[in-house]
């Protein structure tokens, strides 16, 4: 399985140019201001691509998948583009598990406290997952903001250690950019926008 990883395109996503393959993943803040004409027009760029799998999770910034109920989610996504939200999917022997949730991160989407209230969304993660998106990335890995602090979530880290899936991708810290191996575990973060939001990472491409 060939999987094209992306996430934090923020808007800019027709500056892209992106390779076929089997399977296209964006881990989240398809937009910069979660806006019902941001969210389409992503939608109907991330629809049109080549890939024969197109999967996506929403992020902090993407507000209207969190305002609008999900039946109005349910008729605007296209047929052709596989919507994750504490939810999961079968596909070609792979099982994949989609979250939005990060850490309370200012007054933004998707937001949990940390402890026991992010603890119960990634409780719902199944353990025999091989795939795992999830917006916000575990602590200490691909997580270190400018000043040098480590922000992932702690449970998240906890969950994954359980779960071992093949392959963890993610985005939200755009410093955190980039590849990571760890117990048999493939880290990426897929941020496409630096810290000040100018396209300048490229989608990440492993194989499963």
């Amino acid at each position: 399985m060939n999987i094209t990883l992306i996430s934090d395109t923020h808007g800019d996503h027709r500056q892209m140019a992106i390779a076929g393959g089997d399977m296209l993943i964006h881990a989240g803040d398809v937009s910069l201001k979660g806006t019902e004409e941001e969210v389409k027009d992503f939608l109907d760029w991330f629809s049109n691509q080549p890939h024969t799998y197109k999967i996506m999770v929403a992020g902090n910034h993407d507000w209207l998948f969190e305002r609008r109920n999900s039946e109005y989610i349910q008729n605007l996504i296209p047929e052709n583009i596989i919507y994750l939200n504490d939810s999961g999917i079968h596909i070609e022997g792979f099982n994949i598990w989609g979250s939005p949730i990060q850490p309370t991160f200012f007054n933004w989407a998707f937001n949990r406290n940390r402890g026991s209230e992010i603890n119960s969304h990634w409780d719902l993660i199944p353990l025999n997952t091989d795939i795992l998106i999830t917006h916000g990335p575990p602590n200490g890995i691909l997580d270190k903001i400018e000043q040098g602090t480590h922000v992932g979530c702690e449970e998240l880290s906890k969950r994954v250690n359980q779960i071992k899936p093949k392959l963890h991708v993610f985005g939200h810290i755009h410093e955190g950019y980039g590849v990571y191996n760890e117990n048999n575990i493939i880290f990426v973060n897929a941020a496409l926008l630096n810290v000040k939001y100018k396209y300048t990472n490229k989608p990440i491409v492993v194989n499963l």
